[in-house]
């Protein structure tokens, strides 16, 4: 039962692009950003929603790592390809004037790839997969992030929670779409946790001797340290998988760094040689592929909802009440939070407030009430 109060969509929307603007971003790129963000809330992700809106974003504004101007350079592009430098401005900017470029070459060629380097937070993967869904083609993509992941058999934070996503059509009122990190959790989960002053699950934490950890606060203090480190999924060590996840996070760390020969693992920490905060310095790899090119649009769809049905009908498991496909936690999420708003916290909520005053914003918001 959700206890926490609703703020409307269009309210929500509205007060984060100026918010946004009132820090110099331009209107056209609040709107994208705001909209990246409260699409996580939509789905029910809230570690990447308006829950980040200050920390991951004007907070970073505040102390010179987020530029909020965005200034995009197409370093190398093919007919099907593209290099582009964000200059330390804003990762979803960047990202959504990728993947407009890319499905345009998808739709022309059947493919096209890309990638970003000197980027920031780029907001949900899922997002930008989706956008390639939406054109009715598929859509991957990876990112790397400040290093918290130790490989397996180790306790050293070296990469980052780097999702890799898949988002694609089917016949159903909902695609397939798979955004998760390859680590057993991301920080912005232990992060959420932390604000609802909840303690995070034992055996996705371990500390320099091996220990796991459970205090969310403790948590992120030590990975900040660098004294604690996330495992990869699958766990600790070999038997349960955890070289399985170890390696699905080097291939993200890989195809987001190295196809545009950008920085990878220590050097995307935002900490200079003195542990003040620099650029993130984060890499992005995109791909879209056109179904048209191979066997048509409607046999992907119709095949792809054939496999998601056959799933969700088989047996399950003694008490198991249903069986879901990916994506579809998601649909039921926005079906059930698409009249009501973004629901708030109250640590959210100080934050609203306090950056409605700071900036002399015309909103109550209605909580308030």
């Amino acid at each position: 039962m959700e206890n926490r109060p609703y703020v409307p969509w269009d309210f929500m929307n509205n007060f984060m692009i100026d918010v946004f603007k009132a820090y110099g971003v331009s209107e056209e790129d609040a709107a994208i950003c705001a909209d990246v963000l409260l699409e996580a809330d939509r789905r029910g992700i809230e570690s990447h929603g308006c829950n980040r809106f200050k920390p991951i974003y004007l907070d970073r504004f505040e102390n010179g790592t987020l530029l909020p101007v965005t200034e995009i350079e197409i370093v190398k592009e093919t007919e099907t390809t593209i290099v582009m430098n964000a200059n330390d401005g804003m990762g979803m900017v960047a990202s959504y004037r990728m993947m407009e470029r890319l499905i345009e070459k998808a739709r022309k060629y059947g493919l096209a790839a890309g990638t970003i380097y000197n980027s920031t937070h780029y907001g949900i993967a899922g997002y930008w997969s989706g956008m390639a869904e939406k054109a009715g083609m598929i859509g991957i993509t990876t990112t790397n992030a400040r290093p918290s992941v130790a490989p397996t058999h180790g306790v050293e934070p070296m990469m980052g929670t780097n999702p890799m996503t898949f988002t694609m059509p089917t016949d159903e009122a909902f695609p397939f779409n798979l955004d998760c990190a390859t680590s057993t959790i991301q920080n912005g989960k232990i992060e959420f946790y932390e604000r609802e002053g909840k303690d995070t699950p034992a055996g996705l934490v371990v500390n320099k001797a091996g220990e796991t950890l459970t205090d969310s606060g403790e948590i992120l203090r030590e990975i900040r340290g660098g004294r604690a480190a996330l495992l990869p999924l699958g766990g600790l060590g070999e038997m349960t998988g955890g070289y399985k996840g170890y390696g699905f996070t080097e291939a993200v760390e890989i195809l987001s760094s190295a196809l545009a020969g950008g920085p990878f693992m220590k050097d995307l920490n935002g900490k200079d040689e003195n542990g003040n905060p620099k650029m993130y310095h984060l890499g992005h790899f995109f791909l879209v592929i056109n179904p048209e090119f191979f066997m048509g649009l409607d046999t992907f769809r119709k095949t792809a909802g054939a496999i998601n049905r056959e799933l969700r009908a088989s047996e399950k498991a003694p008490g198991a009440e249903r069986i879901y496909t990916p994506g579809e936690k998601e649909y039921d999420a926005w079906c059930n939070r698409k009249d009501k708003g973004v629901p708030v916290g109250e640590t959210i909520q100080k934050e609203l407030v306090e950056l409605r005053d700071k900036f002399g914003l015309d909103y109550r918001f209605p909580f308030e009430n």
